[in-house]
């Protein structure tokens, strides 16, 4: 079993959560609410696997990520 890091924004526009799979360079979905959003990315990163894993030589593994501040 492989798991996959998701980074989770809220939009400002919209409210809604988006999800981006960061091992799944193009994977992504939407939702309103997070358990909504828990169940989109399931069956987004299903469906990439079924669809492009088979012909990717390899995916990227999750190394770590941080927040940095910046002063502008």
């Amino acid at each position: 079993m492989r798991q996959f890091t998701v980074v989770a924004e809220r939009d400002p526009e919209s409210g809604w959560l988006v999800g981006e799979v960061e091992e799944l360079p193009g994977c992504f979905t939407e939702a309103p609410d997070m358990p909504t959003l828990r169940a989109n990315l399931w069956e987004a990163i299903t469906g990439y696997l079924k669809v492009v894993e088979p012909e990717a030589p390899e995916l990227t593994d999750f190394v770590e990520t941080w927040h940095i501040a910046a002063v502008a």
